[in-house]
């Protein structure tokens, strides 16, 4: 039997049944099943469940959501109907009475796009989206509307995140499909979600399965997108490492830690994102993002989130950019989007910059090394060498022979020397000792003789050992006076 040819039957909220014949295979769909259109109900599709054995658990759940169903109803907007979501609208079963799918309001795919595409400005200008911020903020605003009326029933979505939600074109209306993979309020039971997406889970759910998850796993996840769509596609939790040899953690990690850099006070770990604009942010959303992503903190409802977003994109609210006019603001900081545009612009600028300069390796041009060159600078590079060497080799004579003579020198003005007493003397050793020090230190970063740890270590000692013989002799000590030291 061919697949299209299949006959169900369709058990509507009501309890009335239908006979239901499938159309043509739309979709191959996910893991769940596949998707055929309706021949009885054009205006709907079956899904068509791959994994019969869980018959009994996926009816039981499907009952759960005809008799809890959100109050999600489609947009009618200039003759056309924006179906919001693809809730379950009857049960499929076969002539055995085993469930095999459901019957959901069809999604027209072609007129909706994935959040994704919204969040990068390449990707938008790519797909032909609009570059109006203001619609970001009503896509903003419209996720947080599903979402609310689902907690309003107890539902949760769980894995939230922008792959798995749709946006339409024309007027940001969401777009919500694979609503048997929520988490859903019976009336006895929840029938949990089973899967959750990394860089979306909230901190304390890091040991937590799917199936334990509710409705503040939702929360972050939501409060994660809204931040991405008012700030072109910057996660909340991904910046710039503050030092550089910290090891770079990944985002779920981050989160794991609560390293949020745009908040109220800084991070420890990492600084925002160079092309981050929330510092324009009004301060309000700046304070909801804090209670979402700072520990600690209650996180803010999705019905919290839809009443400021409705607020905050109101025209008392959003000033109109006189530079561009897909530009809106919030605050008298002025436009962060020209803001984040400029320095963009002036880091290109700068790349441009540098990639023109010739690069050079020791002060010449690269382009400049052919091999005659590159073998005339080794040879010159070698006589440098040797004469830094004999230089070296001229100063250690030098400097032996200076501190080999330095006691019988210094005992000719012993009786001058000796009449600052032991402790001056000693001061004046100190002070002696430090310069030559550094003198050999200076020396040593540019002779290359003097790099080697034997020799240069060998010359400071020689100097030590000469200074003391020579505070010794100008003041004629002998054995006795160690005796009367230690008396």
């Amino acid at each position: 039997m061919k697949e299209q040819s299949l006959v169900y039957n369709a058990i509507f909220s009501d309890g009335h049944f239908e006979r239901e014949h499938l159309g043509e295979l739309i979709n191959k769909g996910g893991a769940a099943g596949k998707i055929y259109a309706c021949r009885e109900h054009p205006e709907m599709v079956a899904k068509i469940f791959h994994n019969r054995k869980k018959s009994r658990t996926n009816r039981q759940k499907l009952e759960a959501m005809l008799q809890n169903k959100p109050n999600i109803l489609p947009i009618e907007s200039n003759g056309k109907t924006y179906v919001q979501i693809a809730w379950p609208e009857a049960v499929l079963e076969d002539e055995e009475g085993f469930c095999v799918g459901y019957l959901m309001p069809f999604i027209n795919t072609d007129e909706a796009v994935s959040l994704d595409h919204l969040m990068q400005k390449a990707v938008r200008q790519k797909e032909h989206l609009s570059e109006n911020y203001k619609d970001r903020i009503n896509a903003a605003f419209n996720i947080t509307a599903v979402v609310a009326a689902l907690h309003q029933c107890g539902h949760y979505i769980i894995d939230l995140k922008p792959a798995n939600v749709s946006v339409y074109k024309d007027n940001m209306a969401v777009a919500l499909y694979d609503c048997d993979g929520f988490s859903i309020k019976g009336p006895r039971n929840r029938y949990p979600a089973e899967y959750v997406s990394e860089e979306y889970i909230y901190p304390e759910g890091m040991n937590k399965s799917p199936e334990e998850m509710g409705e503040e796993q939702d929360k972050f996840a939501l409060a994660v997108i809204i931040f991405k769509l008012l700030n072109n596609g910057i996660h909340p939790f991904a910046g710039t490492l503050r030092k550089k040899e910290k090891e770079a953690l990944d985002i779920q990690s981050r989160i794991e830690q609560y390293h949020y850099a745009y908040g109220i006070w800084p991070d420890d770990y990492q600084d925002p994102h160079p092309y981050s604009m929330h510092a324009y942010f009004a301060p309000e959303t700046l304070k909801l993002f804090d209670r979402a992503f700072v520990k600690g903190q209650k996180r803010p409802s999705a019905k919290e989130w839809y009443e400021h977003l409705k607020w905050l994109s109101s025209d008392n609210n959003l000033k109109k950019c006189k530079k561009n006019s897909a530009h809106v603001y919030f605050t008298n900081k002025g436009c962060g989007l020209c803001a984040v545009e400029d320095k963009f612009k002036h880091h290109l600028n700068d790349l441009k910059k540098q990639r023109q300069e010739p690069q050079k390796i020791r002060g010449m041009v690269v382009s400049d090394l052919t091999l005659e060159k590159n073998q005339a600078l080794k040879k010159q590079q070698r006589r440098e060498f040797v004469r830094l060497n004999k230089l070296a080799l001229v100063l250690t004579f030098v400097h032996l022979l200076f501190w080999s003579l330095c006691p019988l020198i210094l005992c000719k003005y012993a009786k001058g020397l000796t009449t600052f007493g032991y402790f001056a003397q000693i001061a004046l050793w100190l002070v002696i000792l430090k310069a030559v020090f550094y003198c050999l230190d200076t020396m040593r970063r540019y002779l290359p003789l003097f790099k080697k740890d034997i020799l240069f270590q060998m010359l400071k000692i020689y100097v030590v050992i000469n200074a003391f013989i020579s505070f010794w002799l100008l003041n004629e000590f002998h054995f006795s006076f160690f005796d009367v030291a230690l008396k």
